[in-house]
């Protein structure tokens, strides 16, 4: 699926899982798991617990994601 096919969403980590894997509540009122993006693992950016973050989801399954940002 290329990338302009997916919908971004803004929210918050509530939990963070062994193997880069979070869950997300996004504004929207729902739960994302999510995993970090390619570029945020290269650059070795971290994301923590209550990090305010964009999630790339695919129209096909809103409850799997991609954490492709994280807002300071």
């Amino acid at each position: 699926m290329a990338n302009d096919d997916l919908i971004e969403i803004e929210g918050v980590v509530k939990e963070v899982y062994p193997g880069g894997a979070f869950l997300v509540a996004t504004d929207a009122g729902t739960d994302v798991h999510a995993h970090l993006a390619g570029k945020l693992r290269r650059f070795r950016i971290r994301v923590v617990l209550g990090d305010r973050v964009t999630v790339a989801v695919s129209p096909y399954d809103l409850t799997k994601g991609r954490i492709v940002f994280r807002h300071k």
